[in-house]
């Protein structure tokens, strides 16, 4: 297989329908994209569809229609679903610890049922990986002794183990602090220098952090498909701050986005269409906050 092949994934018309009857829930609507190596963002709001899609990818869900080809592999036949997971790395949102191991004795656990048979291969593979995102030398300690972000660490472990050539990661900084949050997209960041490591996420600053390309998802559809700086570039000249004495917030149906207390007063950033100098507004460049925002309102207003 082609080293270009082995690094790209296919979606075509993607669609999944959970539940029957009258009221269906349509979790993705016809979902294109083509992901290929480095860091790929999938941002959006819960319930947008992004950790079907994630789930799909993993083969663990099948799609009610459309198409996936993950390193060449099509996940639609069980021959490709089996060769693709041994080329995939899965941290999902919510992984199961066993409080009572170790995380040397969970990722080895682990290790096997990816079918690392070899017991001397295993634990160099086990080691290197716990090495590898900083917890060599708490390895044998009790996962249930873990911190929030050293759990998520052990996530990645397992998901590594195998060296595969495709990362997904699914919400990983949820309820991190900031320290873990920082570390953890610096580590995924070295990840991605030879592999795909697609992040999924609803939170913009990790997006922002970390990827050269994302695609924005919403309502099951994706919204928006391109790099961070070509949704941070749709905003511009629609970001404006404005300082409030009075305790009335900018209306003319802005979108706020932070509000910073001053002496002066409030301070807004706001996301719209205004005038320099309307309502005291002054220009400042947009950040991708403020496109994600703008693109997310605007889609709204169109519906």
């Amino acid at each position: 297989m082609r080293v270009e092949q082995q690094m790209r994934i296919e979606i075509r018309d993607l669609a999944k329908v959970y539940g029957r009857g009258a009221h269906p829930v349509r979790a993705l609507d016809g979902v294109n994209l083509e992901i290929g190596a480095g860091m790929f963002g999938l941002l959006g709001p819960n319930g947008a569809g992004k950790t079907t899609l994630m789930r799909i990818l993993a083969g663990l869900v099948r799609p009610s229609g459309g198409s996936v080809v993950v390193a060449g592999h099509d996940m639609a036949h069980e021959r490709g679903r089996v060769a693709a997971k041994q080329m995939l790395g899965y941290l999902p949102q919510e992984l199961g610890l066993y409080p009572d191991l170790s995380a040397r004795q969970f990722v080895d656990y682990l290790a096997i049922l990816k079918g690392l048979d070899e017991p001397a291969e295993r634990s160099r593979r086990v080691d290197g990986v716990l090495e590898m995102v900083g917890l060599g030398d708490v390895a044998d300690r009790k996962l249930k002794t873990y911190s929030g972000g050293m759990k998520r660490r052990v996530g990645i472990a397992q998901a590594l183990v195998n060296d595969p050539h495709i990362v997904i990661v699914d919400e990983p900084t949820a309820g991190l602090d900031p320290e873990e949050r920082i570390r953890f997209r610096n580590l995924l960041v070295d990840l991605a220098a030879d592999r795909v490591v697609i992040l999924s996420t609803h939170i913009v600053e990790d997006i922002g952090q970390t990827c050269s390309d994302m695609a924005v998802l919403q309502q099951g559809r994706v919204v928006f498909r391109g790099s961070p700086a070509a949704l941070i570039a749709s905003a511009r000249g629609r970001v404006w701050q404005v300082v409030r004495t009075d305790g009335d917030k900018p209306d003319h149906g802005l979108i706020v986005v932070s509000t910073q207390h001053l002496e002066e007063g409030i301070q807004y950033r706001v996301v719209g269409d205004l005038t320099a100098g309307e309502t005291g507004a002054v220009p400042v460049p947009p950040s991708l906050e403020d496109g994600y925002m703008a693109l997310m309102r605007g889609r709204q207003a169109g519906a």
